[in-house]
This record gives C-alpha cells, sequence and structure tokens, in this order.
C-alpha cells in the first residue's frame, strides 16, 4: 500500500529506506515527529516489501497518510536505489528540503535540526563521525576500523575534501539537488553514498560536514557485510582511474 500523490508547500521530507527494520522504525518515526514541530516535516519510508511487517507497522501509524507516507517496493533492491526512488518521490511532490538517514537508530533525531540549520550556509550537509565534535559509540572496534580505513581510501584516491563520504545522514538543500546528484548512479550499497559525495564535489556543489553521534543498532541485524566492503573498494578504484571517462555529468543548478 502506498501514500496518496500529493503537492506540498515549502516542507521538508525525511527519506528512511527500510528492509526488516519492524523492532526500530516506529520509535524512530515518533522520535522524529515528537522532535520538528507539526507540519514542518514529512517522513517517507521506502520499504522493500518487508516480510517482518515493517510496512504494515507504517500504515497503521496514527499519522499514516498525513505527515508519514510509505512507498513500498516489490523486491529487495539496495540502499542507494531506495534512496533514488525516495528522493525523485520527493522531488515529483514538490518538497523542499530533503533529509536521509537509516531506520536502525544509529542516527539521533535530535540532530536533524542542525542538519537543516547547516544548508544555510551549503548545499549539502553530511552528518560526520570524523570531525571535531563527532562520536561514534558502542561500535565494535573492527567497525570503526573498517569505517575510518575506508574514508581514508576514499579521500586518498578520489581527493575528496570530506572526512566521513560513508555517512548515510545527510540533508541537501532541494529534493531536485537530492535527485540530481544521486540519479543514474552506479553504486547500491553503502558505496553508493561516497558516489553521491563526488558527484557533488565534481559538480561543484558546497558540502559542509556536521558533527554527529553515531551509536550502533540495538536491536535487529546490521546490514552490513563483507560484499559491501569489498563493493565500496571496487568500485572507487573504478572511478578513481575512470574518472574522466565515467564521472556522471551533473550541472549545478
Amino acid at each position: 500500500m502506498q501514500a496518496a500523490r500529493c503537492t506540498v508547500d515549502v516542507v521538508d521530507l525525511i527519506v528512511i529506506p527500510t528492509y526488516n527494520e519492524a523492532e526500530n522504525v516506529v520509535d524512530l518515526v515518533d522520535q522524529l515527529l515528537g522532535e520538528l514541530p507539526r507540519g514542518t516535516a514529512h517522513v517517507l519510508v521506502v520499504d522493500d516489501s518487508s516480510p517482518d511487517g515493517t510496512g504494515e507497522l507504517i500504515t497503521a501509524h496514527p499519522f499514516y497518510g498525513d505527515t508519514l507516507h510509505l512507498e513500498t517496493r516489490e523486491v529487495k533492491d539496495g540502499l542507494g536505489n531506495a534512496y533514488r526512488h525516495g528522493f525523485r518521490w520527493a522531488h515529483e511532490r514538490g518538497y523542499d528540503r530533503v533529509v536521509q538517514m537509516d531506520a536502525d537508530g544509529s542516527h539521533d533525531p535530535t540532530s536533524v535540526r542542525r542538519l537543516l540549520a547547516a544548508l544555510d550556509e551549503a548545499d549539502i550537509a553530511v552528518g560526520s563521525r570524523y570531525v571535531a565534535g563527532g562520536v561514534t559509540r558502542d561500535w565494535p572496534w573492527y567497525r570503526e576500523l573498517i569505517s575510518r580505513g575506508g574514508n581514508l581510501y576514499v579521500r586518498a584516491l578520489l581527493g575528496l575534501p570530506v572526512r566521513d563520504a560513508t555517512s548515510g545522514f545527510r540533508a541537501y538543500r532541494s529534493a531536485a539537488l537530492a535527485s540530481l546528484v544521486t540519479s543514474g548512479g552506479q553504486a547500491n550499497g553503502y558505496s553508493s553514498q561516497v558516489e553521491s559525495t563526488w558527484r557533488a564535489v565534481g559538480a561543484g556543489f558546497a558540502v559542509r560536514e556536521v558533527p554527529i553521534t553515531f551509536t550502533e543498532r540495538r536491536r535487529g541485524r546490521s546490514k552490513m557485510g563483507v560484499g559491501i566492503v569489498v563493493e565500496a573498494m571496487w568500485r572507487v578504484l573504478r572511478w578513481r582511474f575512470s574518472d574522466r571517462l565515467e564521472r556522471p555529468l551533473v550541472e549545478s543548478t
């Protein structure tokens, strides 16, 4: 089931992709809707037909169809495609600013306002664990090592001026911009965050990092696996050595 199509006037949208997040999604939605003044933001859950009933929990929520919306995709089709789907949905309906975040509780809803405020001076605000004031909590040492090492790898090969290019907590100054810098993307795992950052920086958009506290999920299973790490490494390497041939053409708006 999907929310009815609508056109909105200058309302922010928070896009949350889900797959088997029944243990977390309602708490997150409630925190978001409680944190942001009513009428200023909507939440869109993009669910890949989760067999655990994630979508059904959204349609049963009292704010469903009002400030809470659901897009159900027929198959599990990857994180990158879920975000691209959500950004297109937002752009088609005329939303203003767009925020993306994970459903597992690792991203603090109280940081959304700071990300949006950063858009007064930037096109894209990235919630960063690796700038001054950024913190990670309850992460196994090897996960943090992989994350920090991966970001060093990205910065070295692609020359990005962003310390946390793999962060999935970010805000865009418009739905049109979010759709623009992610449309036609090649990556579909967590490397999609790197790709969108690379495209945005290459097109001259201003990217600002905002320190956040990242907390390891307490319920459910992480989607991170060896395959995701391998995909990210080979894609970054490919982008580095075929930059002029394959860098997507994105024009500033």
